[in-house]
């Protein structure tokens, strides 16, 4: 295998098939011993967490699936923390981070009320879900852009933009029904998707540490909310 990115908590490599391998770590982001889905370089390791992250991943891609929603997940081997995934071309330049994110806020909350909290209060309920896109760059403070801005800019065109905004908003809703039968609220998460064979498709991972999610007004811990997802 050709060892193709490094990343912080995955390393992705080509596979002899034409399709690509990413290997999940122990290595979480974080500051100061302390895990931080939010930070940008690596703090700590936890064992373990890279393959309770893919279980849970797996748990998502398959629910999809059954959904008819296409992704770029093929299969998985949990026990050597790999999964096996379609190539997919990544929207926008990889700077600081790279590429384009997807979040769909469920509730106003975190940078949504920074941004607008004139207009309406923390854990208000958004009826249907509100999606927005930030670039992932790091030194601009990951700037929003809209599904207009994305087809200017040439990343996509409209109908890739239409496509992308009806995933995320249906693969939201079958997360959310999920951790709802465990009795949990997803109030916000994020997405990556990417261009495979002309379609525009789910990529990397779903995972803990992309979610926002409560119990009652608590919110859960990333990793507590792994073994929560896994261990049902």
């Amino acid at each position: 295998m050709k060892l193709i990115y490094k990343g912080k908590t995955k390393d992705v490599y080509a596979l002899d098939n034409g399709n690509v391998m990413l290997k999940f770590k122990d290595d979480c982001t974080g500051k100061d011993g302390v895990f931080d889905p939010g930070e940008n370089s690596v703090g700590l390791t936890i064992d373990g967490i890279g393959k309770a992250n893919l279980i849970s991943s797996i748990h998502y891609f398959e629910l999809c699936k059954k959904a008819g929603i296409k992704t770029h997940y093929v299969s998985a081997d949990v026990e050597n923390a790999t999964m096996e995934v379609l190539p997919a071309e990544c929207f926008g330049k990889p700077q600081g981070g790279g590429g384009l994110e997807v979040i769909c806020r469920l509730v106003a909350t975190g940078s949504f009320i920074r941004r607008y909290g004139e207009y309406i209060k923390d854990g208000t309920p958004l009826p249907g879900g509100y999606v927005e896109c930030t670039f992932k760059n790091d030194a601009k403070g990951d700037p929003l852009v809209t599904g207009e801005g994305l087809v200017a800019l040439g990343i996509m065109t409209a109908e890739m933009f239409e496509s992308l905004k009806a995933q995320t908003l249906a693969i939201a809703k079958i997360v959310a029904d999920d951790l709802k039968s465990i009795g949990l609220d997803l109030w916000d998460i994020k997405f990556e998707f990417g261009y495979h064979n002309g379609e525009v498709v789910l990529i990397d991972e779903i995972a803990s540490g992309n979610m926002r999610v409560y119990k009652g007004d608590t919110i859960v811990d990333p990793v507590e909310l792994t073994k929560l997802i896994n261990n049902r």
